[in-house]
């Protein structure tokens, strides 16, 4: 059993209107993690109630809902999320070779926006993948988000290189063998961003870094990338921190997004929490107010 944060100060300044957490997942009851994923996480199961009241404590009025590694390749419950959520909430889901043209214009009719590649332990569609799914998410009109161990990028490279679709790098690279701010790997992540198709999401710093608080290792590659490129920057909560397993070891999501939106340059908070990602997902115009 573990006690989420879910409620506190809000953030300083406030979030702006149609801000969007672009990285989360939920797990409603009756939907069981299946083989070859991890297991859910703590009781009690992250679901919708909780994760609307992160909504109100931050301030936020959009999300993405990824595909959580439990559930591999049955979209089930992150459709049923969608649903609970409501018109605020879009879906990145998991598609293979097998997926029928019926099934994906079943979960583009749900509004799922794009699909996922999770090439670490318990990825559901990993790297060898990622063309087929390319070809899918472009016929589609949908993005993509890529996720492995960016210290390998430039074996990658040539691949990523390639890729149709619009496509976010997922998690500050996770570049788990640690990487310098001017280091080709770096360096990589720019010229892939220049091709005009790459974004880079500012999510689950932790997950990425070495080091403890304030992540050092991870701000130094973000805070380059972001001033390279402002407009394509992303940004995810990364709720509900699967990996924290005690009460004392959950985060606390207002400072975490402090934390990573202070390594933006000035004056781009806006166009990270509300306009990038309506041009990587194809959010519809926020309503009138």
């Amino acid at each position: 059993m573990i006690t989420r944060k879910l409620t506190g100060a809000p953030p300083v300044p406030a979030f702006p209107r149609g801000a969007t957490d672009t990285q989360m997942h939920l797990y409603l009851p009756g939907f069981p993690a299946l083989p070859g994923g991890p297991g859910l996480p703590e009781d009690p199961l992250p679901d919708a109630g909780a994760y609307a009241q992160v909504m109100h404590w931050l301030g936020l009025d959009r999300v993405i809902v990824t595909q959580g590694n439990a559930h591999q390749h049955d979209n089930t419950n992150l459709l049923a999320s969608l649903e609970a959520l409501g018109d605020c909430a879009w879906g990145v889901a998991v598609v293979t070779k097998d997926t029928t043209k019926a099934q994906l214009a079943a979960l583009a009719d749900r509004r799922i926006v794009g699909a996922r590649i999770m090439d670490l332990p318990g990825g559901a569609v990993d790297l060898t993948q990622l063309e087929v799914v390319d070809a899918i998410a472009h016929d589609m009109g949908w993005m993509i988000a890529v996720q492995f161990d960016g210290s390998h990028i430039l074996d990658h490279l040539p691949r990523l290189q390639w890729l149709r679709s619009r496509w976010v790098f997922d998690h500050h690279g996770k570049f788990f063998g640690g990487v310098a701010a001017d280091g080709p790997e770096t360096d990589a992540v720019l010229r892939l961003i220049d091709r005009g198709n790459c974004w880079f999401k500012f999510a689950g710093a932790y997950e990425s870094s070495a080091q403890p608080w304030p992540y050092a290792d991870v701000a130094g590659p973000s805070r380059r990338i972001a001033a390279h490129a402002p407009d394509r920057i992303v940004w995810g909560t990364n709720w509900p921190h699967n990996g924290a397993r005690t009460t004392a070891d959950y985060p606390d999501d207002a400072a975490l997004a402090a934390l990573s939106l202070g390594w933006l340059p000035e004056g781009t908070r806006e166009a990270v929490l509300v306009r990038n990602p309506v041009d990587l997902y194809r959010l519809p115009p926020l309503p009138s107010v």
